[in-house]
């Protein structure tokens, strides 16, 4: 073992180069941890921004959230619906084998596996096949504009290894079966999982066969989910971490004045919306028996009106939110800006009224499924959605827990009214949340679909979107599609969420509007 700590210290001297003495250990927070290492086995966006500092696709987004190269050096459309991938040669995963063809192939294999939830994110791939050691082919259901941003979701690992360790199949979260993939890795990123301690401690050591010529300075990065706020405040203040990426807002004032600390806030690409159980003829958590109120549009325009999402930006978000007219943020390509107002204004009288229309005078009684560590102020917006919804007569038993908990609840569709986000991610662009959260669910769509809304018209447009090549005219099929869910009030919109990372003066932390911390453009000093 001390061999091989020096063989790799010295690696990392000659990747470093001249800023090796200035190299560092790098420590941060976030409210909490990965759910898994496998990259596969999950869509939490926390945990596919912390895997892709390990695991790495054939293309990925830089700070800007703009494509670049990755795993592929170039590409090239063949036809209509085939791309073409040159893959970069001398390219090593972290055990030391290198990575081809047969890599990419095995990949799309194991993310059709049945454990794999990342296959959501890849419905408008039909296949991948190797025509050479180094060159690989992605066939497409039709013409696709957006290929490349799809193929973010799939991180290549290796064939030998997965086979080795009997991980050849995805990690199922949802079953709690879990493989070697779970708790180990093997990419070929700019970072190695060193150690890993579930909800306690990660550590990643800097790849120093990594092919990309490191932007960061770092040796080290110990990763320390904390999940109270105030912890996490104090921690970095006191000195033990260079970074969060979870501040709350109450202390952003304090952390800037400490003189020691920054902090970083900008939009993210992400808005909170409330989700409801519109397909079971009967709600799982609710007093009404024999109906489900919510396939009613009436109860959904009460709910819609009974909410005060000024009121949140004021009470619970101290002035530092984007109040939200459609559940897509309008900063994502394709998005509809004109259509981000309100349908129906914010009216408790007429919240009852259309209440009293639909059968229920006196309200009902539901349950309400919400995170306690996933989104800014999570709790406390649903405790004030709480508090407004019980004005007009409903009355809600809260169902409040931890992101893992509740990450189970929306993919087994264990919900009644909850709150949910999305940013479009990680494709950044309108389609990926369409598809993600309002498309009829299946195998292949609507994978945050929770409350199982469905319209065949909006279907419709989806493949149509996919395939439009002309961007006005695929701009025009977005807005329609977007019309039809806000019409039928399918979600309650809320906000877009800030984003407010604070780190140590001196360290640079490139802060995007995903929302992603990029460790391989992190430097310390």
């Amino acid at each position: 073992m001390k061999k091989q700590m020096l063989a790799i210290g010295l690696a990392l001297s000659l990747a470093f180069g001249s800023s090796a003495i200035q190299a560092k250990t790098f420590t941060w927070t976030a409210s909490a941890d990965a759910l898994s290492m496998d990259p596969y086995s999950t869509n939490n966006s926390f945990t596919n921004s912390f895997m892709n500092n390990i695991y790495e696709g054939l293309v990925r987004f830089n700070e800007k959230v703009e494509i670049e190269a990755a795993l592929a050096e170039s590409w090239s459309s063949v036809s209509p619906t085939v791309w073409r991938f040159k893959l970069r040669r001398n390219v090593k995963f972290h055990g030391g084998e290198p990575m081809t063809a047969d890599d990419v192939v095995f990949s799309w294999q194991r993310v059709n596996t049945p454990g794999s939830i990342s296959k959501l994110n890849l419905g408008d791939v039909k296949d991948v096949r190797k025509v050479d050691g180094f060159t690989v082919d992605v066939e497409t259901k039709a013409p696709f504009p957006l290929l490349l941003n799809e193929m973010l979701n799939l991180t290549i690992m290796s064939k030998t290894w997965s086979e080795a360790n009997n991980a050849k199949e995805a990690s199922d979260l949802q079953q709690k079966k879990e493989n070697y993939a779970n708790r180990n890795t093997n990419g070929t990123g700019p970072f190695m999982l060193k150690s890993r301690e579930v909800d306690v401690k990660t550590v990643l050591m800097a790849n120093p066969a990594w092919w990309d010529k490191p932007k960061h300075n770092l040796t080290e990065v110990d990763f320390t989910p904390i999940q109270s706020d105030a912890t996490r405040t104090s921690s970095l203040l006191s000195g033990a971490l260079d970074a969060t990426v979870n501040v709350p807002l109450q202390d952003v004032a304090r952390i800037n004045s400490s003189g020691a600390f920054t902090v970083v806030q900008g939009p993210e690409l992400r808005t909170l919306f409330l989700g409801m159980d519109q397909s079971r003829d009967e709600l799982l958590y609710s007093d009404v028996k024999g109906k489900n109120p919510f396939k009613d549009i009436r109860v959904r325009k009460a709910l819609y009106q009974a909410i005060d999402v000024e009121g949140i930006k004021r009470a619970v978000m101290r002035g530092v939110s984007w109040p939200a007219g459609m559940v897509l943020a309008p900063q994502l390509n394709g998005a509809p800006k004109n259509l981000n107002t309100r349908v129906v204004p914010f009216d408790p009288e007429a919240a009852r009224k259309l209440l009293a229309e639909a059968g229920y005078p006196n309200g009902f009684t539901v349950g309400m499924q919400c995170p306690n560590n996933r989104y800014v102020y999570d709790e406390q917006i649903c405790l004030a959605i709480i508090s407004m919804l019980g004005r007009v007569g409903v009355k809600i038993t809260p169902q409040i827990e931890p992101v893992a908990k509740w990450n189970v609840r929306l993919n087994q569709q264990d919900i009644s009214l909850y709150l949910i986000g999305h940013a479009g991610l990680p494709m950044a662009d309108s389609y990926a949340l369409l598809s993600d959260v309002a498309a009829t669910r299946t195998k292949t769509e609507g994978g945050l679909n929770a409350g199982g809304y469905s319209n065949p018209a909006f279907d419709a447009l989806l493949p149509r979107i996919a395939s439009e090549l002309d961007t006005s005219k695929r701009t025009a099929l977005i807005g329609e599609a977007t019309a039809i869910i806000r019409n039928d009030v399918a979600y309650i919109p809320l906000h877009q969420q800030p984003i407010t990372w604070a780190a140590r003066k001196g360290v640079e932390l490139k802060q995007a509007p995903d929302n992603q911390l990029r460790l391989w453009l992190v430097t310390a000093p």
